[in-house]
């Protein structure tokens, strides 16, 4: 399983690739993801063409329980951030993932 990757160590593979110092890389993810919080944030989608879309997804307002007590407690509704991979994005996944052995019969 491949290690994971920091904002740096991205940042380091970006400047690399893209002959550019680590500043202008930083600058230009950091801008990057600004940019696609900012949209999300505001309800809207972002789609990468071959990597995936990032949408706002609500999560109702349901009743938890305490897990020391087992209280019930009250936890409100919320919005958050979630990305679903395109299809190049997950096959490209599955090619990379190495095989698993086959567990043997005892």
């Amino acid at each position: 399983m491949a290690e994971n990757l920091t904002k740096a160590e991205l940042v380091e593979a970006v400047a690399k690739t893209a002959d550019i110092t680590k500043v202008a890389a930083a600058a230009a993810i950091g801008c990057l993801l600004d940019s696609i919080a900012g949209h999300v944030g505001k309800g809207g989608k972002v789609t990468l063409v071959g990597f995936g879309t990032f949408s706002q997804k609500t999560r109702k307002a349901r009743t938890g329980r305490n897990p020391q007590t087992g209280a019930p407690i009250k936890i409100a509704a919320s919005k958050s951030m979630s990305f679903k991979a395109s299809k190049a994005a997950k096959a490209a996944k599955a090619k990379a993932a190495p095989k698993k052995a086959a567990a043997k019969k005892k």
